[in-house]
């Protein structure tokens, strides 16, 4: 079996790609995992968190790895005929409940990951649209089978509905020039064409950001055709649901939105729903449901010196308690 501390690899056309766990060491020791534990790993992606969660279980040790991403399942299935304590599901977070209830460990497992957002691999493959960095097919879906793509949604969207979702989800404050630049420019079929129209849109005395000008929109773009937020505040609530007295439930998100909803999340479920004036201290302890472990907690200079993509990511874990 690889060894889950080593980069793990994915073929694209023939071309070798690493991809990096981001927070390993972070994660492992946040969800603080016990020997003969269940466990799941929400985001297979390319193995690497789910490799190193299985080498410190015992025998009687299990993980469920669950994705969305068809590339994803192909790579846990793959990992499955040689390591008999995982199974795999091709599902949304949102879907995580159905899917324990099915194994028999609803409200039972010692910990959950989930590391949101798009991977390495789904950026690196032109043919997946993801990127601005790479000219491909306007795609973006982390299931390939489901939805509209983001061509025909911006091919055929109004204006205004694109300018907001833009603002919305990539906090871009030229939305709205960006969003007439689009509709004047369609039909739009591929990565680039997209990236020139929103750079031809950003002044050009304002290019000393080490961000590119279209990072903010493919964001938004990304964001709304997998209808991200949603699924990471369903899956918040389902997740920790389903963890045991004591269970941990470990979020890695990437950008300001994902960690906001996650630590708003874990704030309400670390206090009482109800504060009467008078509620006795031992009663107010029992109706707190869940206790903030760590977080943020974000990449050290070796992990970035390594790999940079981590500094965007942040680490927070929540207890079950009651």
């Amino acid at each position: 079996m690889t060894d889950p501390l080593q980069p793990q690899s994915a073929s694209v056309d023939g071309a070798v790609l690493q991809h990096l766990p981001v927070l390993l060491v972070e994660v492992l020791h946040a969800l603080a995992i016990q020997k003969n534990g269940a466990y799941v790993d929400a985001t297979f992606g390319r193995g690497g968190h789910c490799q190193a969660m299985l080498a410190e279980l015992s025998d009687r040790g299990q993980v469920i790895a669950l994705d969305r991403d068809p590339q994803a399942i192909t790579a846990a299935e793959k990992l499955r005929t040689q390591e008999p304590r995982l199974q795999v599901f091709r599902a949304r977070f949102s879907e995580l409940g159905e899917v324990l209830g099915g194994c028999g460990l609803a409200g039972a497992v010692q910990g959950v990951l989930m590391d949101v957002g798009v991977s390495s691999p789904q950026v690196d493959d032109p043919d997946r649209g993801f990127s601005f960095r790479h000219s491909g097919p306007l795609d973006m879906r982390m299931d390939p089978s489901q939805g509209v793509d983001a061509a025909q949604w911006l091919n055929s969207a109004d204006e205004e509905v694109i300018a907001n979702i833009i603002w919305r989800y990539g906090e871009e404050r030229r939305a709205r020039r960006i969003a007439k630049a689009i509709v004047a420019a369609r039909p739009l079929s591929t990565t680039q064409g997209l990236a020139e129209v929103v750079a031809a849109c950003v002044p050009r005395g304002n290019a000393k950001s080490t961000k590119h000008p279209a990072t903010k929109t493919f964001q938004a773009v990304r964001i709304f055709i997998n209808d991200e937020l949603q699924e990471l505040q369903e899956g918040l609530h389902v997740a920790f649901d389903s963890l045991a007295l004591g269970g941990r439930l470990a979020v890695i998100s990437f950008h300001s939105l994902e960690d906001r909803q996650v630590k708003q999340t874990f704030k309400a479920l670390s206090q009482p729903a109800v504060l009467p004036r008078r509620l006795p201290v031992q009663d107010l302890h029992a109706a707190v449901r869940g206790r903030l472990v760590c977080g943020p907690i974000r990449a050290g200079q070796g992990e970035l010196d390594v790999n940079p993509r981590a500094r965007s990511a942040t680490l927070r874990v929540i207890e079950r308690v009651a």
